[in-house]
């Protein structure tokens, strides 16, 4: 017999035990945890990742600390170990990730996922951090797709839909009804009040009535925060799966978001929620759901909204793109509608920048070389201060 069909052989049985132990059988998930940050200390992280271990996942703490069941990865401070988690997510050393920042692409949005205080029930936040679209409607039409990738992934079969009575929420309802009559499976739901309809109250996030509340991530982000520390006066978020992950059309990187005012409840549920999406091949999901939503029109809905927005607005000039540079150095301030202008402005004086989302909101990346030299001209035209 080889020795490698003899190490398959090891690594079924292996699996099979395991899978006894944990009542979950399979290849275990590999998820890594960024350790450092904490406004509660690595021992809260740490506490974390011991707590998800023993539910069948390989946790790789990326810090200072040891414990038994984890795996540490040693790092001195906590951008050192962002460095760290993105190399093993590059390498396929791990699955998945969970940290408290982020810089993702303007396209990716992450799917919050809480425990309402009504029922005791679970509900998607559709979407907490990132940026869908720098267009409200259009992001928030990403944002459905999202949620429902998302929900699909952690086994919910048929997730409902909700959309938050936000600025958008009836246009964006329009808009996902006529992909939905494209063909399109968006199951919506009905609020809780008596005058029902698909547009959610307030009451309906506390019910948690639909399976997914569809909101722009600046709302979702403060209802993350409200849900998970309701009891707790804000300082300590106690309960929910955190703000979830990244996704986005062809995005890969499965990168979970986390708060540093996250406690070790929530930051276990965290691994936990990463590990799911993990054995749900939610990857594989995010492909189909975006195949059949292009089938079912989405490309020429989102195209109309595009040229309904520049019928509206006033002409504005044709800018050439730069040589692509690697961008490393980040501008913040940039309000977010005003992302893909600013950029322009940039370009037009030969300098290569790209739009993109930090862990305080949106940013403008160019190469270090360039930042001081690009703020100059921002702060010029107006968009930064």
């Amino acid at each position: 017999m080889g020795k490698g069909i003899e190490k398959i052989i090891a690594d079924t049985f292996l699996e099979m035990a395991e899978g006894l132990e944990t009542g979950s059988f399979g290849k275990r998930p590999k998820i890594a945890l960024t350790g450092m940050g904490s406004e509660h200390g690595e021992e809260t992280t740490m506490k974390a990742a011991v707590e998800a271990a023993r539910d069948g996942i390989d946790v790789y703490y990326i810090g200072t600390l040891e414990a038994e069941g984890v795996t540490t990865v040693k790092v001195s401070n906590d951008e050192e170990g962002h460095d760290k988690m993105d190399e093993m997510l590059a390498s396929g050393e791990i699955d998945g990730a969970v940290t408290m920042h982020y810089p993702f692409p303007i396209g990716v949005s992450t799917v919050g996922r809480a425990v309402t205080p009504g029922v005791g029930k679970e509900l998607f936040i559709a979407n907490t951090t990132g940026t869908s679209s720098t267009d409200r409607i259009e992001g928030m039409i990403k944002n459905a797709i999202y949620g429902i990738i998302t929900a699909k992934a952690c086994g919910v079969k048929e997730p409902t839909i909700g959309i938050l009575n936000v600025d958008g929420a009836r246009q964006t309802e329009k808009e996902l009804k006529r992909l939905q009559e494209g063909g399109y499976d968006i199951r919506f739901t009905e609020s809780s009040r008596s005058d029902g309809g698909c547009v959610m109250r307030g009451n309906d996030v506390l019910r948690a009535t639909p399976d997914i509340m569809v909101m722009d991530s600046l709302t979702g982000n403060v209802m993350s925060k409200m849900l998970s520390s309701f009891t707790t006066g804000g300082s300590y978020e106690a309960t929910g799966f955190g703000y979830g992950p990244g996704i986005g059309e062809g995005y890969k990187n499965l990168v979970m978001i986390i708060s540093r005012a996250s406690g070790t409840p929530v930051i276990a549920n965290a691994i936990r929620y990463a590990a799911q999406l993990v054995r749900g091949k939610v990857f594989d999901v995010a492909d189909a759901e975006f195949k059949a939503a292009k089938k079912a029109g989405l490309d020429k809905i989102l195209a109309e909204l595009k040229a309904a927005r520049e019928k509206s607005a006033a002409p504005s000039e044709d800018v050439k793109e730069p040589p692509k540079e690697i961008v490393t150095a980040q501008i913040p301030g940039v309000e977010v509608m005003d992302l893909e202008d600013a950029v322009k402005v940039l370009w037009k004086e030969s300098i290569y920048a790209e739009s993109g989302m930090g862990c305080t909101g949106p940013i403008i990346r160019v190469s270090d070389a360039n930042k001081a030299k690009s703020v100059e001209i921002l702060k010029k035209a107006g968009y930064v201060s």
